[in-house]
C-alpha cells in the first residue's frame, strides 16, 4: 500500500494513488498528526484544534471515532495510540512538507557554498510542491492556523532564496517582473524591496532601484513610523555609488545582505523601557543582531514625549555600536500594531513589558494571540546578581523557555539553572530529563546547565528563584483557557526577581541556525 500525504495546500491523503475521501474533522486531525509526524500529539491538543476552547462533553470518544475513520480509510497501522494521545508514521517523502523541508534546506545550504545554479533548481523545485495556501481548507482554530501562517513563511523564505540564487545566476531580467508583484503584496517586508533594488540595478535601471527605496521608504515611516534597516539603506548607498561588489561577473555575482536578525523591544508602560532595554541590549550583541524600540500611546498629545524617551534609548545604544532603531505611534489596538509591527521587522523575539492583569490586559491577550515570533513578558522584580533559572519539565513550551534561558545566560554571561521534580508519579527523580536538556543547550550554545531538583510545589520553585537574577517560565499551549498556572503565577508575583513569561512563536527562536528558517520546527533538543 503505497501512501501520499499533502499539507503545503488543501490537506490530501492518497493510498495507491487514489484520494481517500475524509470529512472535514477527520482531515483535521490527519493535519494535526503530520504536522508532527513521529511523534505523540497529546489528545488535548487535537481536541483544542478542533473545538477551541469550546469542546463537547464527548469530545474524547467523538476524537477516538475520527482516528478510527482514517484507519479505515488509510491502513490500520498508520496512527498509533500511544500516551498521551496519537501519533502518525509516514514513509520518507510520503509527506509533501518534508519533501520541501529537504529541498528548502538543501537550496539553502547550496547557495550558502555558492552553488547557485543547484540552489536554485532545489528550491525551485521544492517550491513546486505547493498547491496553495498551507492547510487551505482545514486551517481554522487554535492549532492549524498559527502552523498554516508558519508554513506560509517558511514559503516566503524558500522564495527569498530562490530569488537570490537566480540572481546569482544572472537572471536579473527575468526576476523584475516578478518582484514587482512580490513587493506590491507584502509590501513592508524589506528582503523583497530589496532584490528588486539588486535586480534593476543589474539591468542598467538605477533610476528606478532608487524609487523602489524611496517608495518602500515612504511607505515604512508613514505605516511604522520606523526608516528602512541596515540593509537596505546599505544597499541603496552602493547603488548611488556605483559600488563595484554589486556587479560581478555571471558567475560570482554579489548577493544582496541579508537583513539583520531583529529582537523587537515593545514598550506598553514607557516607565519600563529601562528593564527591557538592559535585558534585550546583551542579546543583539552576543548574536550581532539588530534591535527595534516601538511603544505606542493613545492619546497624539503624548506622541512627542514617548518618542523622545525613545530617541534618548536609542542614541546612547548608537554611540555603544549598536545597531537600533526606535519609533513610537498611536494606536487605538496596541497589541495588535506590536504583533504586527514584528511581523513587518521578521522579528524572532519579541520583549515586552507585563501589564498589571498579565492575561487579562487585552493588549498582551491581543499581542500573544498574533505575534509569530516568540513572545517574552517581563515581570520586573528585584535585579541581583545571580543564575538565570528555569523550571524544565521537558514540554514544547519548556523547550521555548530553557532556548531562550540559555541564549539569556550566555549574554548576560551568567550561569544557567533548571529546575525539575525532585518526585514524580513513578517514584524517578527529572536529573535525567535535565541532563538531557543540558546537553542539548551545551552542543546549540557551548552553555552548561546545572540541575536543582525542588519539589514540585510553588512554594518550592518561589523558594529556588530567591537566588536567581532571572526566572524564565513557558506559557503552554493552553495559555488562554488555563491562564498561567499557579507555579507561573506565583513566581511572577514574587517581588526577589524579574520573571520572563514565554509563549513559544511560529518560527524558529532565537537560538535557532540560519538553516533552521526553512524548517517548520526546531528546537535545541534536535
Amino acid at each position: 500500500m503505497a501512501r501520499e500525504f499533502r499539507v503545503l495546500g488543501p490537506v490530501d491523503a492518497r493510498v495507491d494513488g487514489v484520494s481517500a475521501r475524509l470529512a472535514p474533522q477527520p482531515r483535521a486531525v490527519l493535519a494535526m498528526l503530520l504536522l508532527q509526524a513521529g511523534h505523540v500529539v497529546p489528545s488535548t491538543r487535537l481536541v483544542d484544534g478542533l473545538w477551541g476552547d469550546d469542546p463537547p462533553a464527548t469530545a474524547a470518544n467523538i476524537l477516538q471515532g475520527y482516528v478510527s475513520q482514517l484507519r479505515k480509510a488509510l491502513g490500520r497501522d498508520l496512527v498509533e495510540t500511544r500516551e498521551p494521545g496519537y501519533a502518525i508514521h509516514v514513509g520518507r517523502d510520503a509527506l509533501d512538507l518534508h519533501r520541501f523541508e529537504r529541498l528548502a534546506t538543501d537550496g539553502a545550504r547550496a547557495l550558502e557554498n555558492g552553488q547557485a545554479p543547484a540552489a536554485a533548481e532545489q528550491l525551485r523545485e521544492a517550491l513546486a510542491l505547493w498547491s496553495g495556501d498551507a492547510l487551505a481548507d482545514v486551517a481554522e482554530g487554535d492549532v492549524l492556523r498559527p502552523a498554516a501562517a508558519r508554513l506560509d513563511e517558511l514559503r516566503l523564505v524558500a522564495l527569498e532564496r530562490r530569488i537570490e540564487a537566480d540572481l546569482a545566476c544572472g537572471r536579473e531580467a527575468e526576476l523584475v517582473g516578478e518582484l514587482e508583484t512580490l513587493t506590491a503584496d507584502h509590501a513592508l517586508r524589506e528582503r523583497f524591496h530589496a532584490l528588486r533594488m539588486l535586480a534593476l540595478y543589474r539591468c542598467d535601471r538605477q533610476a528606478e532601484a532608487l524609487e523602489v527605496y524611496r517608495s518602500a521608504r515612504g511607505r515604512l515611516v508613514d505605516e511604522l513610523g520606523l526608516e528602512p534597516g541596515a540593509a537596505l539603506q546599505e544597499l541603496e548607498q552602493a547603488i548611488l555609488r556605483h559600488d563595484a561588489s554589486l556587479d560581478l561577473d555571471g558567475r560570482n555575482r554579489a548577493r544582496p545582505t541579508r537583513a539583520a536578525h531583529t529582537i523587537l523591544v515593545a514598550v506598553l508602560d514607557i516607565d519600563a523601557a529601562d528593564a527591557l532595554v538592559k535585558l534585550a541590549e546583551p542579546l543583539v550583541r552576543d548574536a550581532d543582531r539588530e534591535l527595534v524600540i516601538a511603544s505606542t500611546v493613545a492619546d497624539p498629545a503624548a506622541l512627542a514625549s514617548a518618542s523622545t524617551g525613545l530617541r534618548s534609548h536609542r542614541e546612547r545604544l548608537v554611540l555603544d555600536g549598536v545597531a537600533v532603531r526606535a519609533a513610537a505611534f498611536t494606536s487605538l489596538t496596541p497589541g495588535a500594531d506590536l504583533a504586527r509591527l514584528a511581523r513587518e521587522q521578521d522579528a524572532e523575539l519579541l520583549l515586552v513589558d507585563a501589564p498589571a492583569g498579565l492575561l487579562e490586559d487585552a493588549r498582551l491577550l491581543a499581542l500573544l494571540d498574533e505575534a509569530a515570533c516568540d513572545v517574552a513578558v517581563l515581570v520586573d522584580g528585584a535585579s541581583r546578581p545571580g543564575p538565570v533559572l528555569v523550571p524544565f519539565g521537558g514540554a514544547d513550551h519548556d523547550w521555548c523557555a530553557v532556548e531562550l534561558g540559555a541564549w539569556l545566560a550566555r549574554a548576560h554571561e551568567t550561569e544557567l539553572v533548571l529546575a525539575g521534580s525532585a518526585s514524580a508519579a513513578d517514584g524517578r527523580d527529572a536529573s535525567r530529563l535535565l541532563a538531557s536538556a543540558s546537553l542539548a543547550v551545551q552542543r546549540a550554545l557551548g552553555v552548561h546547565a546545572e540541575p536543582l531538583l525542588v519539589e514540585p510545589t510553588p512554594q518550592s520553585l518561589v523558594d529556588a528563584g530567591r537566588s536567581a537574577s532571572l526566572v524564565v517560565v513557558g506559557l503552554t499551549d493552553r495559555w488562554r483557557r488555563d491562564g498561567v498556572g499557579l507555579s507561573r503565577t506565583a513566581l511572577a508575583t514574587s517581588p526577589d526577581h524579574p520573571t520572563l513569561l514565554v509563549r513559544r512563536g511560529l518560527r524558529p527562536g532565537g537560538l535557532a541556525p540560519d538553516s533552521a528558517a526553512t524548517r517548520f520546527t526546531w528546537t535545541v533538543v534536535g
